[in-house]
């Protein structure tokens, strides 16, 4: 019998559902915690002793990006391919493909006698990210029920920047006690290596939840409101006619995706510019650690929250709320000083992601079929992240002609306002229960 045959006959008979699921859920959950940690790691000691440990020239701008450049564009193309991947071989597998990509990382960063191999480490994060980050998503939509979406996202989400917030902050006081290298070596292999176990152990395929779904809405069985699903799409969508509707077919969705990728400026300046900004104002190490987690903390924190309210009073509003909120926050850096201001200024924006990060993906589920919603969120993910390269291309530029970093929070800034405003255009509730088909 194959696993997902096996896996088929044991939850045939189990609801779809959080409470049903929860040992499974919070496995997920778990698993998303280390990712999070896995990314947080390179978020405040790489940038900002890339001049002293690795070798970048101050003022390097479009070097110092390189890094997250050539993240964007991995972690975007991967999360195109998991999403497909996992509709063939399983969710589970493609996790595990992703934490054994994340492996060699620690080392590449301890032996690194350049900033190239921060960058090709960074390529493996990448990988790590577009394929571990995903499935956990994916799994925990094929688990939980349609009105549950919001929820299950703002918790992913949540684990997940948490995590990022926590590695910032712990691997600032790792490098300052004993060296930046040793100190992420360390820290990386425990998490990685827990990781890959933990997914070994005790992680589930998921994958016949999301086709005892799909059969029901094919029997005409499904309950509860129809959503507004794409018309013309086959059961059984190629590669080519889902790259299509995402991206310019649908409105909706092309709209979602857009401002997926236009957020994510945002995280490309914290990652990037926040650290060596701060750090060049007399902030140590953990102060800067500190900054950089408020803008995690209340990111994590509040999408307990705002993914439950989406659930509630709607996608739409909250997305283009988002949107703008940041904007607002990256701005504010500049306006002011001090650790407080700073700091401040860092949790508007993670108010802002929190608004919007959950609630645009649980927007893509709530308009894609679950025949091919794996698909669908890898593609809109594909974008997303894709946006980590361009707008680390564009703030690189605009701080490189400009000669100075401020012009790269003012380009973001404006670019999510922009963003904001077509989303509030082209876009429209998701909703089933509130703009049913």
């Amino acid at each position: 019998m194959s696993e997902f045959t096996q896996a088929r006959h044991e939850v045939q008979d189990v609801l779809h559902g959080i409470r049903h699921n929860l040992p499974q859920f919070l496995h997920q959950l778990l698993q998303v915690l280390l990712v999070g940690l896995t990314i947080g790691m390179t978020r405040t000691v790489v940038p900002a002793l890339a001049s002293e440990e690795f070798g970048v020239p101050k003022g390097s701008f479009m070097l110092l990006i390189s890094f997250v450049v050539a993240f964007g564009f991995v972690k975007g193309t991967l999360n195109f391919v998991a999403g497909r991947l996992s509709e063939n071989i399983g969710r589970r597998k493609v996790l595990l493909l992703g934490w054994l990509s994340a492996l060699p990382i620690p080392f590449m960063i301890l032996w690194a006698p350049s900033w190239g191999w921060i960058v090709a480490a960074t390529v493996l994060l990448g990988v790590n990210q577009g394929f571990a980050w995903s499935m956990t998503q994916t799994s925990k939509l094929d688990l939980t029920r349609p009105e549950q979406r919001g929820l299950a996202i703002g918790l992913n989400e949540f684990a997940g920047y948490v995590g990022v917030a926590i590695a910032g902050i712990v691997t600032g006081y790792l490098a300052a006690a004993w060296g930046a290298r040793n100190g992420l070596l360390v820290f990386g292999l425990v998490v990685i290596v827990s990781a890959l176990l933990l997914t070994l152990f005790f992680v589930k395929e998921t994958l016949p939840w999301a086709q005892a779904e799909g059969a029901r809405h094919a029997a005409g069985k499904a309950a509860g409101p129809v959503p507004r699903y794409p018309r013309g799409v086959p059961a059984s969508p190629s590669t080519w006619q889902m790259f299509q509707l995402m991206s310019w077919r649908d409105r909706r969705l092309a709209a979602l995706c857009q401002a997926g990728l236009v957020e994510k400026f945002v995280d490309a300046l914290i990652w990037v510019f926040y650290p060596v900004f701060l750090y060049q104002q007399g902030l140590s190490l953990p102060q800067v650690g500190w900054v950089i987690g408020v803008y995690g903390f209340v990111w994590g924190g509040s999408q307990l929250f705002t993914g439950k309210l989406s659930d509630r009073i709607g996608r739409h509003g909250p997305n283009v709320a988002g949107m703008w909120l940041c904007g607002v926050g990256v701005a504010m850096m500049l306006l002011d000083s001090g650790v407080a201001w700073w700091s401040l200024s860092a949790a508007v924006s993670g108010l802002g992601m929190a608004l919007l990060y959950p609630n645009l993906s649980a927007a893509v589920a709530d308009i894609s079929h679950p025949n091919w919603r794996g698909s669908a969120i890898g593609i809109y993910r594909f974008w997303r992240d894709l946006g980590y390269g361009i707008g680390a291309l564009g703030l690189g530029g605009v701080a490189h002609f400009s000669g100075h970093m401020e012009g790269a929070f003012w380009f973001v800034a404006i670019s999510m306002m922009l963003s904001g405003g077509l989303l509030w255009l082209f876009g429209e509730e998701t909703h089933p229960r509130l703009n049913p088909a």
